[in-house]
């Protein structure tokens, strides 16, 4: 695969790849088993500097997210392409690692009276309200949204960095960050809306998700995607007619970009999730209005949730008729891993051994 690169706006006109590779998450699916976050933190955020990044996280919504209020930070651009104000998150608010008594519990004597916790009281860190929510029981509601860099058409950390050290791959349009040329001055994480870009304080250097490019070249999914036991991540190019990604997004338009008011174009895309219906007094179903606010999902997908929901709701219907849904089909990935991934199905132990 060519790793020539793509840069800035060209005359007027934002230069696009060739193709463009995405992912789907289905929300319907993800179990908040954080197994893709580990997936990601042991392959690649293992090095000095990295112990608290996370370049794939997965969140409870309603909730403050990671790093927290990354919806109220800023950045991204107005509806004329300005560039929007960002705001640089605290370390704090992105969540520092956390040091344990390890020696004292496990070393000290003490095992079977002192129990394993922070040296110093947090007071934040990633996934700090999992599982919280909002709403009142018996009507209380949540889900996990998994985020990782949108890998943008439109990257505001590119347009941000006066170095150059950030560009966008010609032929799958990946997003990368050069850190032979970052000199540390973090206007990218300032100007990107969705706050996935880490800093090494041990390196001065920003650092962020790479779509597993190394993988991608020999054919293999992402390790966020490969482990995912929910089958939820399909990976592919948007311009495959054949494949799930361009099903989902452009044939149903099932799968919506995560608040597009930002107007960078993300390249990561959601099918919203659907809920039981609400609990009225007497305990029995009211289906009088959603259990999670149409308005709330509504601000983080846009206008074409409601589309969306009613396609899903619609073939869940066909199919309680018995009769073929297609969309349902892809949705489920009977055949792991060509239904979900069909271009990066192999398998990487493979790869090794060959």
């Amino acid at each position: 695969m060519a790793v020539s690169a793509i840069g800035r706006i060209q005359d007027g006109q934002l230069a696009k790849p060739r193709r463009q590779v995405a992912m789907v998450f289905d929300l319907n699916k993800c179990l908040g088993c954080q197994t893709c976050v580990i997936a990601c933190k042991t392959l690649w955020t293992r090095e000095e500097g990295m112990d608290s990044q996370w370049w794939a996280v997965v969140n409870t919504m309603p909730g403050r997210g990671t790093p927290r209020d990354w919806e109220q930070s800023g950045g991204g651009f107005h509806a004329d392409d300005r560039p929007r104000a960002g705001r640089l998150p605290s370390r704090e608010e992105f969540g520092e690692a956390w040091e344990f008594n390890y020696d004292e519990v496990f070393h000290g004597g003490k095992g079977d009276r002192v129990q394993l916790r922070p040296k110093k009281d947090p007071s934040w860190g990633p996934n700090w309200d999992e599982d919280q929510g909002a709403g009142e029981y018996p009507n209380a509601y949540y889900f996990y949204l998994p985020r990782i860099c949108n890998h943008c058409t439109h990257p505001a950390c590119l347009e941000a960095c006066p170095r150059n050290a950030i560009y966008k791959r010609e032929g799958d349009g990946i997003v990368l960050l050069n850190e032979e040329r970052c000199k540390g001055y973090r206007f990218c994480m300032e100007a990107c809306p969705y706050k996935r870009i880490y800093f090494n304080h041990a390196r001065d250097v920003s650092q962020k998700c790479i779509f597993c490019f190394p993988r991608i070249e020999k054919g293999v999914a992402p390790a966020c995607a490969r482990q995912c036991p929910g089958r939820l991540r399909f990976v592919g190019y948007l311009d495959d007619p054949n494949g799930p990604i361009h099903k989902l997004v452009t044939k149903w338009k099932v799968a919506l970009p995560l608040h597009p008011e930002y107007g960078t174009q993300p390249n990561v895309y959601y099918v919203p999730p659907l809920a039981p219906p609400r609990i009225n007094a007497g305990g029995g179903p009211d289906r009088s209005k959603p259990r999670i606010p149409i308005e709330y999902l509504r601000g983080l997908f846009g206008d074409g949730v409601d589309a969306a929901l009613q396609t899903l709701e619609g073939e869940l219907a066909r199919r309680r008729r018995g009769e073929r849904s297609e969309l349902l089909e892809t949705l489920i990935v009977y055949q792991w891993p060509r239904d979900i991934f069909p271009d990066f199905a192999e398998d990487p132990a493979r790869i090794e051994q060959g």
